[in-house]
């Protein structure tokens, strides 16, 4: 019979100390205020423009749940890293293009109109995932960096 009292730390206990570091951070405020963006929209008039929302917070969920339960490092034929920054990339423009339509067309409906500065505030959140996924990406390849010199 196999032993399954030790175990390693339990999912909740992954999930607190996942929160606390700066990307777990980062992704749980993506995940809220998009949640925020969708009630918004969802109240709305026109709630066709909760699709940017939706698709956003389930893309920061499932990279949420890799990173938390650590499965970039057994996964190695993704690489995680450049997948997301390609997601926070595209959030972030989509986001910054839908909610300025919200924004500037969405006369006497309030709820649209939050849910656009929501999402404005949203994009720059994305953004900033964006700045700092890149410049991961531009540390480890300086330090990585192979020689190209022959006689060595």
């Amino acid at each position: 019979m196999a032993d399954t009292t030790a175990s390693g730390p339990s999912c909740l206990e992954k999930l607190k100390s996942y929160v606390k570091t700066p990307k777990g951070f980062l992704l749980s405020a993506e995940i809220i205020i998009s949640f925020i963006i969708i009630i918004c929209y969802a109240a709305s008039y026109h709630g066709g423009y909760s699709a940017v929302a939706i698709c956003e917070m389930i893309f920061a969920m499932v990279f949420f749940g890799i990173f938390m339960m650590e499965l970039d490092k057994q996964i190695q034929v993704v690489n995680w890293v450049w997948s997301d920054l390609f997601r926070a990339g595209i959030g972030a423009v989509l986001y910054i293009i839908t909610s300025l339509i919200c924004v500037i067309g969405g006369a006497g409906d309030g709820a649209r109109i939050a849910g656009g500065v929501f999402g404005l505030i949203a994009g720059l959140l994305f953004g900033y995932d964006t700045y700092t996924i890149f410049q991961q990406i531009k540390s480890t390849r300086q330090h990585s960096a192979a020689s190209t010199d022959d006689r060595v």
